[in-house]
């Protein structure tokens, strides 16, 4: 095997690697996000968990992050929350979602 072929094979590692830690973060931010819009409308206990959980399973379907908060905005519409205060909070949730994973993987807790 060439040094080409070995670094091949390693940018492909860090690739799957990379692809793999954005589909948990995503999953892990839309049920975050879940959990907070839940509150907002009102829900809790198992309504609140459901409605979490829906938006993970959408997100697992191949949702785009647009659709997702297309249909979580549409969710608050009666509220004053606006789609870009939806996005804001999905961008924190993204944050936190990371942070989560790299303690898990680092073994800090």
């Amino acid at each position: 095997m060439t040094t080409f072929d070995k670094r091949e094979q390693g940018f492909e590692a860090k690739f799957a690697q990379d692809e793999e830690l954005m589909f948990r973060a995503t999953a892990r931010a839309n049920k975050l996000l879940g959990l907070w819009i839940a509150g907002e409308l009102g829900l809790s206990g198992d309504a609140a968990a459901s409605y979490a959980t829906a938006l993970v399973s959408d997100g697992l379907d191949g949702r785009t992050l647009d659709e997702t908060l297309s249909k979580v905005s549409a969710d608050l519409a009666a509220t004053e929350i606006s789609r870009e205060q939806v996005a804001q909070k999905l961008r924190e949730c993204l944050g936190q979602a990371v942070a989560q994973l790299d303690a898990a993987a680092t073994g800090v807790r």
